[in-house]
């Protein structure tokens, strides 16, 4: 009825607004003007549903404020969103009273779902706000899952080797520890009955059965047994299957190997080697390494100079710095350097980015930062996404040489192996020199191997002569 009322006044030439706004007053008269506000505000949100046919000129009128001229679905959309809003930027948990949901967190735009690799608490134990009670592994770092409130867990909902997305509900946390109850005595006391030996009665009563005795059958002979098998020569024995161990691959290495299998595919892969010597570099560390640190805090590695050294022969050679994009190439006027690094759950690949504008100290603080995040598993998404080239240092295991692989979607990588005293002829004679092999694995198909040698060289130059670094030579 109200609906036709509204209706007919349009039709007779009421504006939508005074009209509606009348109508409203209308039907609560006895309302005070704060009351009135608080439930216009209630029926925004009710207005789509029952007011389908006339949102479109319906008005939030609200007695006391002035009138709104924005349609009552522009409102409603404006609050839909602020919502939204909200509850992305709240934590992810469900709250029920005293009793708490820990669910799993956003864990980034790319990644839709994760493993829930293992608990880091039991049922029973307290834990305080954003403490982390479960870890979950994903294609590209682990995440932790925090305690939304002080309390203790009353149960996990999950199981570890789960699939789960975010918004999972892995555990309940009871906030005054109410319900959660340790294990009864009772309980205790039967499982050590379980274990305990059986009563002397019932010895008593095994001893009384009589034993049943078979008599030995003479009237079949035995037949002969057979030999087994005899092994050829050329037959091999492999080790029995109580020996071996199956364990199912963690997100990161199923990721690792499907990315480096698809870089193989892929790329026209190509390695063009040269050696450096590292005298000079290591001089100059060893000269100002105690200055370095009171100064930035921080010690003066290798690492800084073979960045800088690598941004150096970006700059010379752009073509090592771009990206075949279908029948494109994408130049980067950008220097964004990956660090590849080996942790105990698999390898990642953090960014140094804008490297080009950044000096010794700056890069190895950073480097500094990474490496500690990578290895106790908190570094994000964002820290390693992208790169445009890569530097991968198997010296730090010792490696003499290699052939390393390119980090999709860039087109080369540099190789830095193990520092080895061999003997060089430096001025005509014969003398001991710290040498380090460097390797670059390139796409062929955008890098040719003239541009390639050309960065190596400038890699070798800048490195055994710092100096050029300051004179731009």
């Amino acid at each position: 009825m109200m609906l036709g009322v509204i209706r007919r006044r349009v039709a007779s030439g009421g504006s939508s607004a005074s009209v509606f706004g009348q109508s409203f007053q209308a039907s609560r008269p006895v309302v005070s003007t704060s009351r009135v506000s608080s439930i216009a505000e209630k029926e925004v949100l009710l207005q789509p549903r029952g007011f389908g046919q006339v949102r479109n000129f319906g008005h939030l009128v609200v007695p006391g404020c002035p009138v709104s001229l924005r349609p009552m679905r522009e409102v409603v959309a404006s609050i839909q969103r602020e919502a939204t809003m909200q509850m992305l930027s709240r934590p992810f948990s469900s709250d029920n009273g005293d009793l708490v949901d820990a669910v799993v967190p956003f864990m980034g735009e790319s990644i839709t779902d994760g493993t829930l690799a293992s608990f880091l608490k039991s049922p029973g134990d307290r834990v305080e706000v954003d403490e982390p009670i479960a870890q979950i592994e994903t294609d590209k770092v682990t995440i932790d899952v925090t305690s939304p409130e002080a309390g203790v867990i009353q149960k996990f909902v999950a199981k570890e080797g789960d699939t789960v997305e975010p918004g999972t509900k892995i555990a309940i946390i009871s906030k005054s520890a109410e319900g959660v109850a340790p294990v009864a005595p009772s309980e205790k006391a039967s499982e050590k009955a379980v274990s305990q030996p059986s009563s002397p009665s019932e010895k008593v009563e095994e001893k009384q059965k009589p034993k049943v005795e078979t008599a030995p059958d003479t009237a079949r002979p035995k037949a002969p047994s057979t030999p087994p098998p005899k092994r050829s020569a050329t037959e091999p024995q492999l080790p029995p299957k109580e020996r071996e161990r199956r364990v199912p691959m963690t997100r990161l290495r199923k990721r690792v190997a499907t990315r480096l299998k698809d870089s193989q595919n892929t790329f026209a892969l190509l390695t063009t080697f040269n050696e450096v010597d590292m005298t000079n570099l290591m001089k100059l560390r060893s000269d100002y390494k105690d200055a370095f640190v009171e100064k930035h805090g921080v010690k003066l590695g290798l690492m800084s100079g073979f960045v800088k050294a690598a941004v150096s022969g970006l700059q010379n050679q752009p073509i090592i710095n771009a990206v075949i994009d279908g029948d494109d190439i994408i130049y980067r006027d950008y220097v964004d350097i990956s660090i590849a690094v080996g942790t105990p759950k698999g390898l990642v690949v953090p960014v140094i980015r804008n490297a080009e504008k950044m000096n010794f100290a700056e890069i190895e603080k950073e480097i500094n930062t990474l490496a500690k995040k990578a290895n106790d598993g908190s570094i994000s998404i964002d820290e390693m996404a992208g790169g445009s080239f890569t530097i991968s240092n198997g010296g730090v295991y010792g490696s003499l040489l290699s052939t390393p692989i390119i980090n999709p979607p860039q087109s080369a990588i540099l190789g830095m192996h193990s520092i080895v005293s061999r003997p060089m002829v430096v001025g005509g004679n014969v003398v001991p020199r710290p040498m380090m092999y460097i390797a670059l694995t390139y796409d062929h198909r955008l890098i040719d191997g003239r541009e390639a040698v050309f960065f190596l060289r400038r890699i070798k130059d800048v490195v055994e002569d710092p100096r050029r670094l300051l004179l731009d030579i």
